[in-house]
C-alpha cells in the first residue's frame, strides 16, 4: 500500500514521498516495545490481588484483607510496603537504565536498544515466573525494569524519526496504542488465571511472550536515516529514507537530515547543551509532561485497580472483570486518537481530557466519600457500583486520547537532533521517578488520604490543563528539524529562542 503525499517543509518547501506499506509495517513492529509497558501495568494489580499470591510472598497482606473484626478500615486494607515495592521497583530501575538506554540509542541505533530491551524484559518475566522467595521476585521486577526503561527511550523516538511528517502523531501513538492492549491483555489473562492455584505464575510468566516478539521483531528492523547518519552511515541511510518514503528523489530531506546531523556533532556534551536557554522549551516540555502524566493518577486506576475496585466492595471476580472493562475502554480509546491526533492537533486533545478527566475524578471522589466518608466502611448497591465504574471509564477514555499517547508522542517530535536523545531520556527517566512514586505511596495515601486522594489528582488536572493552555504551541504537521520556528512564533518561548536566520538556500543557519 502506498499512498503519494507531500510532506510540508521550511519555508514552503516540501519533501516528496509517499505513505508505504514498509513504514507502516516497520513502525507497527517497533510499536511492540508499547506491549512490555502495558502488559506489566495490567498485569501487576491482578497478581496482587491474587490470594495464592499474597499467601505465599505477603501473608500480612492476606491476614489484613481477611480480617473482619472491623479493625481495618476499607481504605487501608492493602497498605504494605512491601507488597508496593513489588509493583514499584520496575520503575526504579527503568528510571536508571534510561540514562544507559540513551547512550546505547545514540551510539548503537534506535533498533540496538529495543533488542536490548526486549531481552531484559524477557530474563525478567521467567524470573517472576519461576520466583519461590521475595528476592527473586524483585530482582525480576528489576529486570522488566530496564526493559521498559531501554523500550521506552528507543521505540518513540524511532517511530517520530521513520513516520512521515503528516501521520507522524499516527503512527507515534502506535506505541500507546500497544501499552493499551497490553494492559488488556494482561487483564484479560489476570481474569484467567485467578481461577488457578499459581494462575500468578502463567500471568507473570506470560510477559516472555511479547519481549520474545520485540527481540525477533527488531532484530529484523532496519534503523532509523537519522540513527544511521549519526553514526556515518550516509550510504545506507540515503538507501533507508528511498525505502520508507517510496521514491527515489529523496535529495532534499536527505540533505536536511545531513545538515542536522552536522549541527548535532558540534554538540559535545548534549546532556550540557539541553540546560541552554535556547532548549528551555525543550526541557520544560520533556520535563513537565511525563511529571504531569502520572499526577492525572492514571497509572493508580491502571495497576492497581483490580485492588482499588476490591477496596471499594466489588467481589474477586467482579473487581478483575471491571479492570477488564476499563482495559478495553482504554484500547478503544486510543485508536479514537490515531485518527483524529494529527487531524486536530495536539492541544484540543490535551485540554479536551483535562476537563473531562477533572470532572469525572470529582464525581468519582464524591460519590466515595458519600458512601465511606472517613471511616471507611460502606458499600455500593449495584447501580452505584455500575454508575462508578461509568465514571472511571469516562476518566480512562479522556487519558487514552490526550495525556496518554500525546505524553509520548510531543516530548519526541520536539527535540532536534543535537538533544533527542537527552530529551527522550528525560521524558522516561522524569515518567519512571513519578510512576515509581506513586505506585510506591498510593496504597499508603489511599490509606490516609481517603476519597480526598481523587480530588488531590483532580486538582493537578486542573493545573496541567492550564499548563498546556498557556504554553505549549501547536506541533502537529510540523517536520522534527524545524521546530524551533514554532518556539519563536510563541508569546513566552521567544525570549529563550535565538532569531533563525535563513540562507539563499532556504536553509536555518541561525
Amino acid at each position: 500500500m502506498a499512498g503519494g503525499v507531500l510532506v510540508a517543509s521550511k519555508n514552503g518547501r516540501h519533501y516528496e514521498g509517499k505513505v508505504t506499506s514498509f513504514v507502516l509495517v516497520t513502525c507497527l513492529v517497533a510499536a511492540m516495545g508499547g506491549l512490555l509497558f502495558g502488559y506489566d501495568l495490567g498485569i501487576t494489580g491482578g497478581v496482587t490481588s491474587m490470594e495464592p499470591f499474597l499467601v505465599k510472598f505477603f501473608p500480612g497482606v492476606y491476614k489484613q484483607m481477611k480480617d473482619e473484626s472491623g479493625h481495618e478500615s476499607q481504605y487501608c486494607k492493602f497498605d504494605n510496603e512491601l507488597l508496593t515495592l513489588f509493583t514499584s521497583s520496575l520503575y526504579l530501575a527503568a528510571l536508571i537504565a534510561s540514562f544507559f538506554a540513551s547512550t546505547t540509542t545514540r551510539m548503537f541505533g534506535r533498533k540496538a536498544s529495543m533488542f536490548a530491551g526486549g531481552l531484559f524484559f524477557l530474563v525478567g518475566a521467567l524470573l517472576n515466573g519461576f520466583a519461590v522467595n521475595i528476592e527473586m521476585l524483585i530482582l525480576g521486577r528489576l529486570l522488566l525494569g530496564f526493559g521498559v526503561g531501554y523500550c521506552n527511550q528507543s521505540v518513540p523516538v524511532y517511530l517520530s524519526e521513520m513516520a512521515p511528517t503528516q501521520i507522524r502523531g499516527a503512527l507515534n501513538i502506535g506505541f500507546q496504542m500497544m501499552i493499551t492492549i497490553g494492559i488488556l491483555g494482561a487483564n484479560l489473562i489476570n481474569y484467567w488465571t485467578a481461577k488457578l492455584e499459581s494462575g500468578w505464575r502463567i500471568s507473570l510468566g506470560i510477559g516472555a511472550v511479547p519481549a520474545i516478539m520485540l527481540c525477533i521483531g527488531s532484530f529484523f528492523l532496519g534503523d532509523t536515516p537519522n540513527s544511521m547518519i549519526e553514526r556515518g552511515q550516509k550510504e545506507g541511510a540515503k538507501k533507508m529514507l528511498q525505502k520508507i518514503r517510496g521514491i527515489d528523489n529523496v535529495d532534499e530531506e536527505f540533505q536536511d537530515l545531513i545538515d542536522a546531523c552536522e549541527e548535532a556533532k558540534k554538540v559535545e556534551h548534549p546532556w550540557k547543551n539541553i540546560t541552554q536557554p535556547r532548549y528551555r522549551p525543550q526541557l520544560t516540555f520533556c520535563s513537565l509532561i511525563p511529571f504531569f502524566q502520572q499526577l492525572t493518577g492514571i497509572n493508580v486506576i491502571m495497576f492497581y485497580a483490580p485492588v482499588l475496585f476490591k477496596t471499594l466492595g466489588f467481589g474477586n471476580d467482579a473487581s478483575l472483570m471491571s479492570a477488564v472493562i476499563t482495559g478495553g475502554v482504554n484500547v478503544v480509546a486510543t485508536f479514537v486518537s490515531i485518527f483524529i491526533v494529527d487531524k486536530f492537533g495536539r492541544r484540543i486533545l490535551f485540554l479536551e481530557g483535562g476537563v473531562q478527566m477533572f470532572i469525572c475524578q470529582i464525581v468519582v471522589g464524591s460519590m466515595i466519600a458519600i458512601k465511606f466518608g472517613v471511616s471507611g466502611e460502606g458499600s455500593f448497591t449495584k447501580n452505584e457500583a455500575n454508575l462508578l465504574l461509568f465514571f472511571i471509564c469516562a476518566y480512562v477514555a479522556a487519558f487514552a486520547w490526550s495525556w496518554g499517547p500525546l505524553g509520548w508522542l510531543v516530548p519526541s517530535e520536539i527535540c532536534s537532533l543535537e538533544v533527542r536523545s537527552a530529551g527522550q531520556a528525560t521524558n522516561v527517566a522524569v515518567n519512571m521517578l513519578f510512576t515509581f512514586a506513586i505506585a510506591q505511596i498510593f496504597l499508603t495515601m489511599l490509606c490516609h488520604l481517603k476519597f480526598g486522594l481523587f480530588f488531590f489528582f483532580a486538582g493537578f488536572v486542573l493545573i496541567m490543563t492550564i499548563f498546556i493552555a498557556l504554553f505549549l504551541p501547536e506541533t502537529n504537521n510540523v517536520p522534527i528539524e524545524e521546530m524551533t520556528k514554532v518556539w519563536k512564533s510563541h508569546w513566552f518561548w521567544t525570549k529563550f529562542v535565538p532569531d533563525v536566520v535563513v540562507d539563499n538556500d532556504h536553509k536555518v543557519v541561525a
